[in-house]
């Protein structure tokens, strides 16, 4: 489970809504709890470092600006709890590119965004074997 605040997830919208129709990309900020659990207590978005066409259908974060996010993080006593990225009219469910490119432990957060306008939203978590992602509850205002 992920939980954030209204405002968290309006921000991932907007991202995806100022960035259309490409992909936009962020970090989730906060932390996992003994139990798994996790709380995003900031989004940093940052820019898709794929080429102009590509961006339709791909992000691409530098590894400085990952850097950046980790040191963020780290200096607010905090770490990367995942990714957001939009997908211009496709649905918030990860592709296989998704799956290939995502990290253990890390939650994505997709936003659909139709015709300019976020859509739906929605958590997912790889399995530890790589092999799927499995849908996560997002515990939303919390």
């Amino acid at each position: 489970m992920i939980s954030l605040e209204a405002k968290h997830l309006e921000e991932i919208r907007a991202h995806g809504e100022r960035d259309y129709p490409y992909e936009c990309c962020g970090l989730l900020i906060g932390e996992i709890g003994e139990d798994g659990r996790k709380r995003v207590v900031e989004t940093l978005p940052l820019s898709n470092a794929r080429e102009e066409e590509a961006k339709r259908n791909r992000f691409l974060i530098r590894p400085e600006e990952l850097l950046r996010g980790e040191r963020h993080a780290r200096a607010r006593g905090l770490e990367i709890v995942g990714v957001y990225h939009s997908h211009p009219d496709h649905p918030a469910v990860p592709s296989q590119y998704d799956l290939e490119h995502a990290w253990p432990v890390y939650s994505y957060i997709i936003v659909s965004v139709k015709k300019g306008r976020a859509d739906e939203l929605r958590s997912w978590q790889m399995r530890d074997d790589r092999s799927q992602f499995d849908e996560e509850e997002i515990a939303k205002g919390v």
